[in-house]
């Protein structure tokens, strides 16, 4: 969960209306009056943007993930990673000048 009052409602903001399991209002709440959030809106908002955020990185993740199997992907990269061997190999010799 994010840290107490880190998380700063926006000024625009939509009114809509949501069902919640009983238990976890009652938890809201709980936490809500331990400071974590100072509304049961602010805290719905922090954990539907950590939620969020959360399945944005999955996404990130996924697409790497997937880039391991692209043959089209490997064959780019080896021909960058080509392209700039001899420009590496003098950024290390210049950095080890500097030590």
């Amino acid at each position: 969960m994010t840290s107490k009052s880190q998380y700063k409602m926006p000024k625009e903001t939509v009114r809509t209306t949501l069902t919640l399991p009983l238990d976890l209002i009652e938890r809201a709440d709980k936490a809500v009056k331990e400071g974590f959030a100072k509304s049961r809106n602010e805290l719905v908002a922090k954990a539907l943007a950590d939620l969020l955020a959360a399945v944005e990185r999955e996404k990130i993740d996924r697409a790497f993930r997937e880039m391991k199997d692209d043959r089209e992907y490997k064959e780019e990269a080896k021909a960058i990673e080509k392209e700039f061997t001899g420009a590496s190999w003098e950024a290390l010799q210049l950095g080890e000048q500097e030590v």
